[in-house]
């Protein structure tokens, strides 16, 4: 087995880009949980980080978007946003072509996935980087799906992507950490963004944390759309690494803030 790490986390740009905005109080112990999942991250000594987003039209558009999408680049760059928005510097993260060449090659044995050769880091990753590799050394292997343009891949399509995901990272010898990131319950760029949805977002961490397979898959699109908002597609992210994890999870920090537009999470997830 070489899947050495799994958890989910939020990625919203405010994490970072408005920081100075949020209360101390809601913001000091949400910030110290995401870098302590970095230190737990880091303490596996994974050759590298798999880390699963979402889609914010910033490698694809309409007119080419695949459901899923894995990167196969010797280097990222990333923010593809304003560094003084964003609050992070541009930088180059290491990649390693040839190990996404053979993840990619055993994830198509069963998901259809598309690789790009160029990938532009937006906040969904550069977020969590920041937070899980303040040095941004440890060479990633990006992902994204689409949870942003319908028709959106169904979930238990996000769960067999997981699923294959996981047997790619137990089929080479390095050891893989896999991280999801997005949203829960949250409107961005609507007239509701700062909205948040408290009660739906506990109880989808709770079918998360449990590894609930049926009750993970128990959505539809309009309801999560009527209860969670947009954002809310962003589910298939923490879905597939439930699949690829298959243990249970340990919620490590859940706080809605307002000012950041989003329940902030930071979880982890046995490897089963």
């Amino acid at each position: 087995m070489t899947m050495v790490f799994g958890g989910v986390c939020s990625h919203a740009p405010g994490i970072t880009g408005r920081a100075h905005l949020a209360d101390p109080a809601l913001r000091d112990p949400f910030h110290a949980a995401f870098f302590a999942m970095g230190d737990e991250l880091r303490a596996t000594e994974p050759d590298a980080l798999v880390l699963v987003g979402a889609e914010h039209f910033g490698n694809f558009f309409m007119n080419n978007m695949p459901a899923y999408a894995m990167g196969m680049a010797d280097a990222y760059e990333g923010p593809i946003e304003d560094p003084g928005w964003l609050g992070i510097a541009k930088t180059r993260i290491p990649g390693d072509p040839a190990l996404s060449l053979r993840l990619i090659s055993e994830v198509m044995q069963t998901v259809d996935v598309a690789y790009a050769e160029e990938w532009r880091c937006d906040h969904g990753l550069m977020v969590p980087l920041h937070f899980l590799t303040p040095k941004f050394d440890l060479p990633i292997v990006p992902v994204n799906i689409n949870c942003q343009g319908p028709p959106l891949t169904p979930l238990h399509r996000a769960w067999a992507f997981g699923e294959a995901l996981r047997r790619a990272a137990d089929a080479v010898p390095e050891r893989i950490a896999i991280v999801a990131t997005g949203g829960i319950s949250h409107w961005p760029a609507t007239p509701d963004s700062g909205k948040i949805n408290e009660a739906w977002d506990r109880d989808f961490l709770a079918r998360w944390a449990r590894n609930d397979k049926a009750a993970l898959l128990d959505y539809t699109d309009a309801a999560v759309y009527r209860d969670a908002g947009q954002g809310g597609f962003e589910v298939r992210t923490f879905i597939s690494l439930a699949a690829a994890a298959r243990g249970q999870g340990t919620i490590h920090h859940f706080q809605p803030i307002p000012i950041f537009s989003v329940t902030c999470t930071v979880a982890t997830m046995e490897i089963a």
